[in-house]
């Protein structure tokens, strides 16, 4: 009993007054407790937690204007020409595992073959009729109108990438609007970004000459040597 005093049990006596425990339902011990220590954020992109000091780059302007088409000649001409091998040329740079070829073929169906479905529907006025023509240029903004949104969803993975602001408006009415100057902006952020014609310092080491030690050789040199009455000692290497 002194030691009861001295050093009090740590054990809980249980008594038959003591009220009853609460019944516990099946899944109440297994759900999810929140830590306020895991709370970090963590990178949209790859999903790697990010210091509390961390702050997000502020959005860049484009380096060129939406109506700067003529800075480069060649995309220039190409978007002109021929703007959906220069929008598959974007998606391939924006995006390496994509090939160009699929997207520059989904552009020249919807993009080049609206324009000439609407000069054969222009050519052929008052062959068809008003009803027939409206319905196709219906389905033709239709068409132009989901064009827009996928080539605005490029242009927007392109601003996400390099953190470059909305200019001058939404990626997707840029595109609705002005699609061939905005292909042609979006080609020259690119090449101005990963230019090809940046020459890196390279510095080449030459490895030295390799040298072979020939025993057979040694030996025959000696031979005249030691006629001559000269002494020399020869040594021979073995594998231990």
């Amino acid at each position: 009993m002194a030691d009861e005093r001295i050093h009090p049990s740590r054990y809980v006596k249980l008594t038959k007054e003591q009220a009853p425990l609460e019944e516990i339902q099946p899944g109440e011990l297994n759900q999810p407790i929140d830590v306020p220590q895991l709370h970090v954020r963590k990178c949209n992109e790859c999903g790697q937690p990010l210091p509390e000091s961390y702050q997000a780059p502020a959005d860049e302007p484009w380096t060129t204007g939406i109506f700067g088409c003529t800075d480069d000649t060649e995309s220039c001409w190409t978007g002109l020409l021929c703007p959906c091998i220069l929008f598959g040329r974007n998606v391939e740079q924006l995006r390496e595992d994509t090939p160009w070829t699929g997207p520059c073929i989904c552009h020249a169906i919807f993009v080049e073959g609206g324009l000439a479905v609407v000069a054969a529907t222009a050519a052929l006025h008052g062959m068809i009729e008003p009803r027939t023509t409206f319905l196709i240029c219906e389905g033709l903004l239709f068409g132009w109108w989901m064009c827009g949104i996928y080539t605005g969803l490029v242009r927007q993975s392109l601003q996400k990438k390099y953190h470059l602001k909305n200019s001058p408006c939404d990626p997707c009415m840029v595109h609705c609007c002005m699609h061939w100057c905005a292909l042609c902006q979006e080609h020259r952020e690119m090449k101005g970004r990963l230019s090809d014609d940046a020459v890196m310092p390279m510095t080449v080491v030459n490895p030295p000459p390799v040298q072979e030690m020939n025993a057979a050789g040694d030996s025959r040199d000696s031979v005249p040597s030691s006629a001559n009455g000269t002494d020399h000692t020869n040594l021979e290497m073995q594998p231990l």
